[in-house]
């Protein structure tokens, strides 16, 4: 349903659309029989001519079973959403997978500065590639990203991976995702960071293995154009 919507391309996005819809699901279904119940009462017992009001103190059994069972119910759809949630959890914040390739993402005000592995495929090294306000991965390949800022708090959003981390100044932020196919996808600022946080958009471009050793090459041996990002702290 959200796949309609918004593509699934990481290998995760689907468990994240099941946990969201179930999470939609139950409460919607929870608050259609709160507010039936409630205008069934409304209506039925509503004031009339003649009638008398009672006072209930609650203590009567046939009241409090009104009462608990719900809760009941409503605690078990609490658990069967915990599991699920410490499910994906652990699966996308917990566990790193080794990666194939291992990209710095630099957060600043008001742009994205990407420091891609050279022909070596290792980062850090003299034919890194960096670029602005576009990052290049291979499709299928399991990539690590390091996240920095050098001024305030930015947060690395891509919908369509399912996708959301902040970036904290002082601190070198790992994550991790799995494309499912190629193209090119939006990469936004979650975080308000100042008057240019509108404007702090990138792009994904996620290749074939082919065209991607093909722009590697290409660009392996331009001047940086930009400075490299410290390497982070082991």
């Amino acid at each position: 349903m959200i796949s309609t919507a918004v593509e699934q391309v990481s290998t995760f996005a689907k468990d994240i659309d099941f946990l969201i819809l179930l999470i939609g699901g139950l409460v919607g279904f929870w608050f259609l029989v709160a507010e039936g119940v409630l205008f069934f009462l409304v209506f039925k017992y509503r004031a009339k001519e003649g009638g008398k009001a009672a006072y209930l103190d609650g203590t009567d059994p046939k009241h409090t079973r009104f009462i608990s069972w719900p809760h009941r119910l409503i605690l078990l759809c609490d658990v069967v959403i915990v599991v699920f949630a410490v499910k994906v959890w652990v699966e996308v914040k917990q566990t790193m997978p080794e990666p194939d390739q291992i990209v710095r993402v630099v957060a600043q005000q008001w742009s994205w500065s990407f420091q891609h592995p050279g022909p070596d495929n290792q980062l850090d090294t003299p034919d890194d590639i960096k670029t602005l306000d576009e990052l290049h991965v291979v499709v299928g390949q399991t990539v690590q990203f390091q996240l920095v800022s050098p001024d305030v708090i930015h947060s690395f959003s891509v919908p369509v991976f399912r996708l959301k981390q902040d970036v904290i100044p002082g601190r070198v932020i790992k994550g991790w995702f799995k494309t499912t196919q190629t193209g090119s996808y939006d990469i936004q600022c979650a975080e308000i960071c100042g008057i240019g946080h509108g404007a702090m958009v990138a792009r994904i471009v996620i290749e074939q293995p082919e065209r991607y050793a093909e722009w590697v090459a290409s660009h392996a041996t331009l001047a940086a154009a930009l400075p490299a990002a410290p390497a982070p702290k082991q």
